[in-house]
């Protein structure tokens, strides 16, 4: 009984204050609303780039050339290298006829270009290896390794376009995460720049209580959870809005840009919902945390 009046206190001290400072709690879950509201947008975009690199990463592979000047020996050894070589996760043989079969199913209506190169003796297409790897940001080194191996001639992977790309999403990954700290470390100080002017203004209400007998932790719980409506209300707003807002996106790209392929809104939606509302939780309870810590000497 006494833990639920002690309760029912902390939250009704912590609603009385978050009325009474009014503009300085609106304004601080506005700051932490634009903040997790930016944050989330950035998420978005990241999630979708994250997913698209992902299918791109899933598409890179290395072919080798074989040596037509080498014999069976040659061959078999280069064969038993690629097979157990411990950074390849599939290994696949393709032979010049079917390299041709393939080029006439890309080329269409104009496969009758390549008639008369069916013949092994006349195909100009050479025998050759697809690989694909365990870890793709290792292609660059493993394709120069292979190339050293006997029996293969030529090595590709699309070096002009794989580096640049891995290139991107490193810049992109460190922008993020030093954007999100910096986000964090914004609202952190709002919200306990709001708690420090609420402890200023009820120093004596806290001296009062103090002299009365009450323990340090009854004197911080309320701003504590004051902290913490802070933080809740402000992400529930960024939440919301970037819902309606990315379904709407969603709608409007998948009507007019067809070769754009986006998360499902409601799979996305929920993933942001996990992570901002929490995130608002802990900025604001941090946010009082850090205040009291400095400014409510009890």
């Amino acid at each position: 009984m006494m833990l639920i009046r002690s309760l029912l206190y902390f939250f009704g001290e912590a609603l009385k204050s978050v009325v009474r400072q009014g503009w300085m709690s609106l304004a601080s879950i506005a700051v932490v609303a634009i903040t997790l509201l930016i944050l989330g947008s950035f998420m978005i975009l990241n999630y979708n780039v994250g997913t698209l690199v992902a299918d791109i990463k899933d598409q890179i592979q290395i072919v080798v050339y074989i040596d037509e000047d080498e014999g069976a020996d040659t061959r078999s050894e280069l064969n038993r290298r690629l097979v157990t070589h411990p950074e390849l996760e599939e290994v696949r043989y393709v032979s010049k006829k079917e390299a041709m079969d393939r080029l006439k199913i890309q080329l269409g209506e104009r496969a009758y270009l390549l008639e008369g190169y069916e013949d092994d003796g006349l195909n100009p297409l050479r025998d050759s290896y697809e690989l694909r790897l365990k870890v793709p940001e290792n292609v660059s080194w493993v394709a120069e390794e292979i190339s050293r191996y006997p029996g293969a001639s030529e090595v590709n992977y699309g070096e002009e376009f794989v580096k640049p790309l891995f290139d991107f999403t490193g810049i992109v990954r460190w922008i993020g995460l030093a954007f999100m700290g910096g986000l964090a470390v914004t609202a952190v100080f709002l919200i306990a720049h709001t708690i420090r002017l609420t402890v200023y203004i009820r120093r004596r209400e806290v001296q009062i209580m103090k002299y009365v007998g009450a323990t340090d932790w009854f004197i911080r719980w309320p701003f504590i959870i004051e902290g913490l409506f802070l933080g809740l209300l402000g992400a529930l707003i960024p939440v919301i809005g970037i819902q309606y807002g990315y379904q709407e996106a969603f709608k409007w790209i998948e009507e007019h840009i067809h070769f754009i392929a986006l998360l499902p809104p409601e799979l996305l939606g929920l993933e942001i919902a996990k992570l901002l509302i929490p995130l608002g939780a802990v900025l604001g309870v941090l946010g009082s945390t850090v205040s009291l810590r400095r400014f409510l000497k009890v």
